[in-house]
């Protein structure tokens, strides 16, 4: 069976196309749907519009890749904005989806079945406006974390002052304690686009990016080279995409931060995440 998941973030909306357990392609398109959420706590009517716009042209692209299912999901804008039913009522309007917003809880468990597909280890997922951490062990889960801290909600509340961030960052990573020592996966564009970064990767490749590794140093070094960039020169660096530009540094600094606080020497970044992750589930609850 071929279906197709749309996974609709605080900073982008990406489609999955998905046959017989495997993943045919993703596509990306930044839209902000979380763009000063911080500051107001509700979806402005532009972010709404162009989201669910993005939303409708992925819709239809499954459909014309013959996606016999299509799945929608959104993360933490969505479920935190208190306008977040006007955006679900926005697309059932355009192309008829039904949108499951989902808990944090809910996102840090997709997440980890698709990073590590039910095999013992940790997931670290860093989104626009939230993080979570996972880790699993013999088929259950020994600790599952949700904040309300992401890559976009940094720049809304600090802008790229580092100084303020590291203050936030520092305040929001506090409730991760005592999670297990274990292998760390990453997933996330904030995680792929450090990958993609670091190797200086003229055009990405999912392949090359899927099973990287990076260490604490090597995070840190890159958050403290981004935060020093103009926004010129981070777009003109090798390996950057250009939506993410103007909130990679807050969300370098924020992985460096938390991978310090939780002991993580190096992390190993998974191009398979939430997407996957939210189709494995539904085959495991029998509903695909």
């Amino acid at each position: 069976m071929k279906c197709s998941v749309i996974d609709i973030g605080s900073n982008s909306v990406r489609l999955l196309l998905w046959a017989d357990g495997k993943t045919l392609y993703k596509k990306l398109c930044t839209t902000r749907l979380g763009e000063g959420l911080s500051k107001s706590g509700v979806l402005t009517g532009e972010a709404i519009t162009r989201t669910a716009n993005a939303v409708a042209r992925f819709c239809e692209e499954a459909k014309t890749e013959g996606a016999e299912r299509i799945f929608a999901f959104a993360t933490a804008a969505v479920r935190r904005a208190f306008n977040g039913s006007r955006f679900v009522a926005a697309v059932k309007e355009i192309c008829g989806l039904d949108v499951d917003v989902l808990s944090g809880e809910r996102e840090a468990e997709i997440g980890f079945l698709g990073a590590l597909g039910g095999n013992d280890g940790g997931v670290l997922d860093i989104g626009g406006a939230s993080t979570e951490i996972l880790v699993g062990q013999s088929g259950r889960i020994l600790y599952a974390k949700s904040l309300d801290i992401g890559a976009v909600r940094l720049k809304d509340l600090c802008g790229e002052d580092k100084g303020k961030l590291l203050t936030v960052i520092d305040e929001k990573i506090s409730p991760f304690a005592s999670v297990p020592q274990c292998p760390m996966f990453a997933i996330g564009g904030t995680a792929t686009t450090l990958v993609s970064l670091h190797k200086k990767m003229k055009v990405y490749e999912p392949s090359a990016v899927h099973g990287s590794v990076l260490t604490q140093e090597e995070v840190r070094a890159l958050a403290d080279k981004l935060l020093s960039c103009t926004q010129d020169e981070r777009l003109a660096m090798d390996g950057m995409e250009k939506g993410r530009a103007d909130v990679i540094g807050g969300g370098a600094l924020l992985m460096s931060r938390v991978m310090e606080k939780i002991g993580a020497r190096q992390i190993t970044v998974s191009e398979r995440d939430n997407l996957e992750g939210y189709l494995i589930g539904k085959k495991e609850r029998g509903e695909l």
